[in-house]
């Protein structure tokens, strides 16, 4: 078990500094472009991916670093470069994520490769579990996967919304029901091949803010694929659903259910990147108010000013600690006893949408315009109190966790 530490090895700042160098000289030179284009950004993924920051060999490295710190680290830089490029990058990550958390290893070596390509035909992946009316509530899923012994298929049918790549990825990893009477508890996770026929975009969505990363809807039509394709594999699965019917029976424990197990895996890496939005808001406004001259002195001469700078500063800085704190504890096996993942994701989008907001107050008028980036930025951190469990709901996890009660 890696120590807890605050300060990165000579490794993780040489990563650090080279993550940083491509979101200044790459990303955010992109940003404005791309945001106003609403697409995604292929060209900067495929220089991600020249350098290897865009592979399943850098991810791996990261997703691995015994500290924890790898992938935190790795998000604060890209999405401190620019919220929008940035989930184009890292987006295929919640796939890999969902197959790390709940595949076989042969799984695992088969499909995460395939959902990056290489760097002269990049892919991209999707993680599709929310739907139009299972958000937050995921235990009203209605996509629903039923087992075709004779055939060893899986036919999924259902529809799919606010997939981060839904449509244009080249595999989809797709959360359905296979026991509806367990409720979130009969959810299971299924790979969705490329090309397999059924699956089709829906709509498209254009959004409030992170515009150069694709979202759309994905139907799902009498979709089969090999029994191969259910994650973990039919034993563990008839083996879960077993423990879970029991379990109901006697009003037992919790069971995890397939979505929430990489919800749980990727929060603290949801709460870098509004750090690294965060950062990059706070610096923006930092420099604005040293240089910017009103009444005959800068501005940040004014208390005014500079106490809001204090104290976004001071945000940022425990936002990450919240995030290294549950990053490492995650990597060493200690158990979330007090729910230090949403703690992190909570405490760093709440930080993120603060502090954009009073970096564009600090802009004042040029803040309110797109020749600035804080406006931008202020539009991007919107979305971290809402992806990946809302801020009311990592609230009702802590509030679970911490008492014991069945919280509603």
């Amino acid at each position: 078990m890696a120590e807890f530490t605050m300060e990165l090895n000579e490794e993780q700042r040489e990563v650090r500094d080279w993550l940083h160098g491509f979101a200044a000289d790459v990303i955010r030179p992109a940003a404005a472009e791309w945001d106003e284009r609403e697409e995604t950004p292929w060209p900067v993924i495929q220089e991600a991916a020249k350098v290897g920051i865009y592979s399943l060999d850098f991810y791996a490295q990261q997703y691995f670093d015994p500290t924890g710190l790898g992938i935190p680290m790795a998000m604060e830089e890209l999405f401190w470069g620019d919220a929008g490029i940035a989930l184009s990058i890292v987006g295929t990550g919640l796939a890999a994520v969902g197959v790390l958390a709940n595949g076989t290893e042969e799984q695992i070596g088969t499909w995460i490769p395939q959902m990056y390509g290489d760097a002269n035909d990049v892919k991209v992946a999707a993680f599709c579990s929310s739907e139009p009316d299972a958000g937050s509530d995921v235990a009203s899923m209605r996509t629903r996967a039923v087992y075709d012994e004779a055939k060893d298929e899986w036919v999924l049918n259902g529809t799919k919304t606010w997939a981060t790549n839904g449509g244009i990825a080249n595999v989809h990893v797709v959360v359905a029901v296979v026991d509806a009477e367990l409720g979130s508890k009969g959810h299971a996770s299924f790979i969705v091949p490329p090309n397999t026929p059924g699956l089709s975009q829906g709509q498209k969505f254009k959004k409030h803010g992170i515009r150069a990363s694709h979202t759309a809807e994905v139907v799902l039509e009498d979709v089969r694929v090999p029994g191969s394709c259910l994650l973990g594999g039919k034993e563990k699965l008839d083996e879960r659903l077993a423990r879970a019917r029991e379990r109901a029976k006697a009003g037992g424990e919790r069971v995890k259910n397939a979505a929430m197990a990489t919800f749980e895996a990727s929060r603290p890496a949801v709460g870098a990147m509004a750090v690294g939005t965060a950062r990059a808001a706070y610096e923006v406004a930092l420099e604005y108010a040293k240089t910017r001259e009103q009444f005959g002195r800068p501005i940040i001469d004014n208390q005014g000013v500079a106490f809001q700078l204090a104290d976004m500063r001071t945000s940022v800085d425990a936002a990450r600690l919240l995030v290294w704190r549950a990053s490492w504890m995650a990597i060493n096996g200690k158990p979330f006893t007090a729910a230090e993942g949403s703690q992190s994701k909570l405490f760093a989008s709440e930080t993120a949408k603060k502090v954009t907001a009073q970096a564009l107050q600090i802009l004042g008028g040029n803040g309110y315009t797109r020749e600035y980036p804080v406006e931008r930025m202020h539009r991007d951190a919107a979305i971290y109190t809402i992806f990946e469990g809302t801020s009311e709901i990592q609230r009702l996890v802590i509030a679970r966790t911490v008492s014991g009660m069945s919280i509603r």
